[in-house]
């Protein structure tokens, strides 16, 4: 497998859990030291414990039962790599089609790959 394999894999099974209402994927793959940014938070959050904080709020929250990961591409350097991809979900708890672009940055740690940097905005209306 290569480096893009592997994150791909690794983000599409976090994924795969969020969509059943179950952060803990994402949380688990958070570095100490992970920030976060998305639409519904007007400032950055800083940290772990910040991260897991927000996730379990949104606990058991969050379903779709139809979601695709669309157009991954890694970017590798060294001992980072940045994915980015298109998420679309349907007829979840968030409503019947919700269209998001996502930044991950990952960090390769003693412990495997480990997200550092999340980002997550909505795509622009009509596209799927």
């Amino acid at each position: 497998m290569t480096i893009a394999d592997d994150i791909i894999a690794l983000e599409k099974g976090a994924l795969d859990r969020w969509c059943a209402g179950d952060p803990d994927a994402f949380i688990d793959l958070s570095a100490e030291d992970v920030t976060y940014f998305d639409p519904f938070r007007e400032t950055r959050l800083d940290g772990k414990a910040a991260l897991s904080a927000l996730y379990d709020e949104l606990r058991g929250k969050i379903f779709a039962p139809r979601h695709e990961m669309i157009e991954p591409k890694v970017q590798a350097a060294g001992d980072a790599a940045v994915l980015t991809f298109r998420f679309v979900s349907w007829n979840g708890s968030e409503g019947d089609r919700v269209a998001w672009n996502c930044t991950e940055v990952y960090r390769r740690d003693p412990e495997g790959w480990r997200i550092i940097q999340t980002h997550w905005s909505f795509t622009g209306v009509g596209l799927a």
